[in-house]
């Protein structure tokens, strides 16, 4: 008998349903994100005590003695603004990442146990369906209720990257992963962007409530679609072709019966290169959220430009990083192919440049001139664009901005020297299997009896 060859693994040609799952989840991250940031925008308005609508009523929500004569009013009131003070606000801003930060571990073991279909639907369908809830229970329970959908949005957002993580395992193939796996994450920042610049528009045509009820009328669309034509697993689809399953199976090594191992998590918790990538993470994440969530705030408290104005320019910076996002994953390939630099120091590289250089964008905002307007705009934009951002709280003028500005930067300065004194690119120990010696002999045996 021959030696069988080892037959190349074709990839299909044309739009293939991987294809679909890409652009769903796509749509989703995008969705995801405008959802997470709709009330940074939406709040700026909701707050506007000096609006020129004709229709606006000024509620103080501190209390909850209304008639309903008066909750009649107000519903049918598109322009009902809060006498929310800086510290109401900061609070709203940041209940979203009390429960977001909750599930974050546990939502990577249920996408595991669940799967991801499950846990994104869930995600989208809660969000849109408080996206409908949120804006009347504002003007009925005022903050403290806002506080409280945004928590719940919070806590099935956690899912969201879980569940993404684990589809992009099971979908995409290894051939292909930089490339589509790219398209897919950066749904979020385009939706930044896409929300922001809306949001601005929506809320001086129709109001503040307008901003959510468009998130939520997208995202159960989304979610029928999702239903219909996503899946958990090729193995689970229905619409695939018997070429496209085998094309991805056997890029992912999924030929035949899959073994299960546990997870060392003692090894991996004592594991530094593990640590410094959680530190730079942190670092990272610390800037880019809090700027999600403040920026819109800056821009009118500090730069006074008007709403529509207002979200245009703060969905620059997420456009950039958008476009930026794919030119610098492929100079990360081009210069590891090349062998210029070494794959770890690729990766302290393009992290440097991902949290150094917005360091030093934020400590130049701080220091232009109150004149030159424009300045600190270009700034935010250098700082997300390379991935960055800051954080604020009980600002009102700029020179507490400021303050934040200095503390982001060091923040991002000392997390990724961390990440460079302790990260490599070479794969850990515990990354193996153990297998016990005997059990792989008998199995061995066995195969070769067989054939």
């Amino acid at each position: 008998m021959g030696v069988p060859l080892e037959v190349e693994n074709v990839r299909p040609k044309g739009w293939g349903v991987r294809h679909t799952q890409t652009l769903l989840l796509f749509i989703g991250m995008l969705l995801a994100f405008s959802m997470r940031v709709n009330m940074s925008m939406a709040i700026v308005d909701m707050t506007d005590m000096h609006s020129t609508n004709e229709n606006t009523t000024d509620v103080d929500t501190t209390s909850n003695n209304f008639t309903e004569t008066n909750i009649t009013h107000l519903e049918e009131n598109r322009g009902v603004h809060f006498d929310w003070d800086h510290q109401k606000k900061t609070v709203i801003l940041s209940s979203f990442f009390w429960g977001y930060v909750i599930l974050q571990i546990p939502g990577g073991e249920l996408a595991k146990r669940l799967g991801g279909k499950i846990l994104i639907t869930i995600s989208i369908v809660v969000n849109s369906l408080i996206s409908f809830v949120l804006p009347i229970s504002a003007v009925i329970g005022g903050w403290k209720f806002v506080i409280f959908w945004r928590v719940l949005q919070g806590l099935t957002q956690a899912f969201v990257y879980p569940s993404m993580h684990h589809l992009v395992s099971q979908w995409i193939p290894q051939e292909e992963k930089g490339r589509l796996s790219t398209i897919i994450y950066a749904g979020g920042q385009l939706g930044l962007a896409i929300q922001l610049i809306a949001s601005g528009f929506i809320a001086t045509a129709w109001g503040w409530q307008a901003i959510f009820y468009t998130n939520g009328i997208l995202g159960l669309i989304w979610t029928g679609a999702y239903f219909y034509l996503g899946s958990q697993s090729p193995e689970a689809s229905k619409l695939i072709s018997k070429e496209e399953l085998a094309y991805i199976q056997t890029s992912l090594g999924r030929v035949g019966k899959q073994k299960k191992y546990p997870t060392p998590y003692k090894k991996i918790a004592l594991c530094l290169p593990f640590w410094a990538a959680v530190i730079a993470h942190c670092g990272q994440n610390w800037g880019f959220f809090t700027l999600m969530t403040e920026m819109p705030s800056y821009m009118s408290d500090v730069l006074q430009f008007k709403l529509a104005k207002n979200g245009m320019l703060s969905s620059l910076p997420y456009l950039a990083m958008f476009l930026l996002s794919f030119p610098m994953g492929s100079m990360t390939d081009l210069i590891i192919r090349r062998n210029w630099l070494s794959v770890s120091n690729t990766r302290k590289l393009f992290n440097s440049i991902g949290l150094w250089g917005p360091a030093l964008a934020l400590i130049g905002l701080s220091l232009s001139p109150s004149s030159m307007y424009w300045l600190p705009v270009v700034m935010l934009i250098i700082s997300v664009g390379i991935n960055a951002g800051q954080f604020t709280g009980f600002m009102t003028n700029a020179q507490d901005w400021h303050k934040v500005f200095y503390l982001a930067a060091g923040i991002y300065f000392f997390t990724n020297l961390f990440f460079i004194l302790f990260t490599t690119s070479t794969r850990q120990a515990w990354n193996e299997p153990e297998v016990d010696p005997d059990i792989e002999k008998r199995t061995r045996q066995k195969s070769n009896s067989i054939h």
